[in-house]
């Protein structure tokens, strides 16, 4: 065989051979990514737990794993069987207005909503009178409100079984994280020298200051709003808070929901004064720990300055999901070394220029 087909065909084979494993590990990326995350991040843990039992990597790695499924697994399904013990309600209260229609009388709290209260009762007496108009409106929520059900409840267990696969990770990567860390310190040295090995460092303190940062401000935020819902009486304190601490993750809208529905809660039950200090709490209070601790704590952590902190964390989310919380920052700091590196390389280059000119 001609050396040049020879060896055309051996690129060929090993590039068939790389877009396999591609396609294998192509439904896992988010996991494995999710979970090389938590591995360096919770690494410290593991390497004390590591001495303390005298270097048995298989020890160490089954003692973080425990302590992840206690620190995530367990509030995950705590959550999800609150969640649906509060579908289960919801179905219970609704089937009965299914059946035997909407009272007669509307709430009282109906009439005294702010600028549609008034509209609103009305309308409730027009639905009362027609029983035909009354059931297809009920209809129309029930069904949404089925489908929403649903979906929440997939997603629930979709994302348990997503943890345990993150977890079951997290054991064989810890288990022979030295052989990983060899490979990664050897690999990013043969690649780009000393610029490879700043490189892989800045990607451990970016990620380490990003978890730090989302982790610790949806703690804070939790606190802030369990004093607020003590404050206000909001029953169901606990499972409030740990709802509160993991939704508090999800950029934007993720804790509002938890504290709009305590304050709406109070409203219907007639207390309108600690609703409203339910929603000042949660707009200047719980809020205004996500507005400022994160950017603090995440740039104490990390060196990327703070533009950039917020650009990669919110334009992570837009590209790849939860996981872009951590990529997103990341690979901006990466792409920030890249071109001062250029920029300091082209700098010195044209200075060599101007020295070899002659006068």
């Amino acid at each position: 065989m001609n050396p040049s087909h020879k060896q055309l065909l051996q690129i060929a084979l090993v590039a068939l051979l790389l877009t396999g494993c591609i396609a294998v590990l192509l439904p896992f990326t988010g996991t494995l990514l999710f979970a090389v995350v938590i591995c360096i991040v919770t690494l410290p843990i593991r390497n004390r737990l590591l001495r303390l039992c005298r270097g048995r990597s298989n020890l160490a790695a089954l003692l973080v794993s425990i302590l992840l499924l206690l620190l995530l697994v367990a509030p995950v399904a705590l959550l999800s069987g609150s969640i649906a013990d509060g579908i289960e309600l919801a179905i219970r209260y609704l089937k009965p207005l299914l059946e035997n229609g909407l009272p007669v009388e509307p709430p009282s709290w109906l009439a005294t909503l702010p600028l549609v209260g008034r509209d609103a009762a009305d309308y409730w007496q027009k639905l009362v009178a027609s029983r035909e108009e009354m059931n297809n409106l009920l209809h129309q929520f029930v069904e949404p409100t089925r489908n929403l059900a649903l979906a929440t409840a997939a997603l629930l267990a979709q994302g348990l079984l997503q943890l345990l696969l993150v977890i079951f990770f997290v054991f064989f990567i810890f288990r022979d994280a030295h052989l990983y860390a060899d490979a990664l310190h050897v690999g990013s040295r043969t690649l780009a020298g000393d610029l490879g090995e700043r490189m892989l460092a800045l990607v451990e303190g970016t990620v380490t200051g990003v978890m730090v940062g989302i982790v610790g401000t949806a703690a804070a935020q939790a606190v802030v709003a369990m004093i607020g819902f003590l404050i206000a009486g909001v029953p169901g304190v606990l499972i409030l808070t740990v709802a509160m601490f993991f939704l508090s993750m999800v950029p934007v809208i993720g804790g509002t929901l938890i504290w709009m529905g305590a304050a709406i809660w109070l409203y219907s039950e007639g207390q309108t004064g600690w609703a409203v200090f339910m929603v000042l709490w949660g707009m200047f209070g719980i809020s205004g720990v996500d507005n400022f601790i994160k950017p603090i704590l995440i740039s104490r952590s990390s060196s990327l300055p703070l533009l950039l902190i917020v650009v990669g964390v919110f334009g992570g989310v837009l590209v790849f999901g939860f996981i872009g919380l951590f990529l997103g920052p990341t690979l901006l700091a990466l792409g920030q070394v890249l071109i001062r590196e250029w920029l300091a390389h082209a700098a010195a280059r044209s200075v060599a220029g101007d020295e070899g000119l002659p006068q």
